[in-house]
């Protein structure tokens, strides 16, 4: 078990002090959205073999619904995953921490949809598929291409963990419920769509 803590806390602390890294040296949008999804591909491709590499709180809500995360580990992957957020975004200082440009209903739409289709991908390639670099290479690209067109909006957090940590370097923490409620509700909404799916395919 503790070995795949690690991998979530290393995994989540490198994919967040990355993406906050590309912030704060002022990139574009574009190379922005690229480095998150380069170091959500890095992340899967290094420690998916360990711990599952979620290095996302609302993903192992998830697949703890449908059955691919045993309960007793559910807790520790999620304090894990914000240590871990909180460690890398410390590293990078005040930059990368995620608020609605948009007005707060159209903010939690907005993340409750876009975590809803990034956890919907994960199902769709983990069946498809067990190649870890298909695995990484796909899921890298879904949460490239969703930052890219949402960030102007909320920051396409999609990740409790991802906000967490530069919220609270930041001092920008009453906002950090907001993510958190929204980003999960996404995932278990996906989830839920997973087991209807699978129920049907069974019957």
């Amino acid at each position: 078990m503790l070995k795949r803590l690690g991998a979530e806390f290393l995994g989540t602390g490198m994919m967040v002090s990355l993406g906050c890294l590309s912030i704060k040296l002022e990139w574009s949008s574009l190379w922005i959205s690229f480095t998150f999804g380069a170091a959500v591909f890095i992340a899967i491709l290094l420690l998916r073999n360990t711990s599952g590499a979620h290095i996302n709180p609302a993903v192992s809500i998830a697949f703890y619904r449908t059955g691919h995360l045993e309960r007793k580990a559910l807790l520790p992957y999620i304090l894990a995953q914000l240590l871990g957020a909180l460690v890398g975004a410390s590293m990078i200082g005040q930059y990368g921490y995620t608020d609605f440009n948009v007005n707060i209903g159209m903010g939690i739409f907005i993340e409750i949809i876009i975590t809803f289709l990034l956890m919907l991908s994960i199902y769709f390639i983990i069946f498809k598929t067990d190649d870890t670099r298909i695995v990484a290479l796909w899921v890298g690209s879904v949460v490239a291409v969703l930052a890219f067109l949402f960030g102007s909006f909320t920051g396409a957090s999609m990740n409790p963990a991802r906000t967490f940590g530069p919220n609270i370097i930041s001092g920008q923490i009453s906002s950090i419920p907001i993510y958190f409620v929204s980003t999960i509700i996404g995932a278990v909404l996906a989830s839920h769509c997973h087991n209807l799916i699978k129920k049907s395919s069974d019957n």
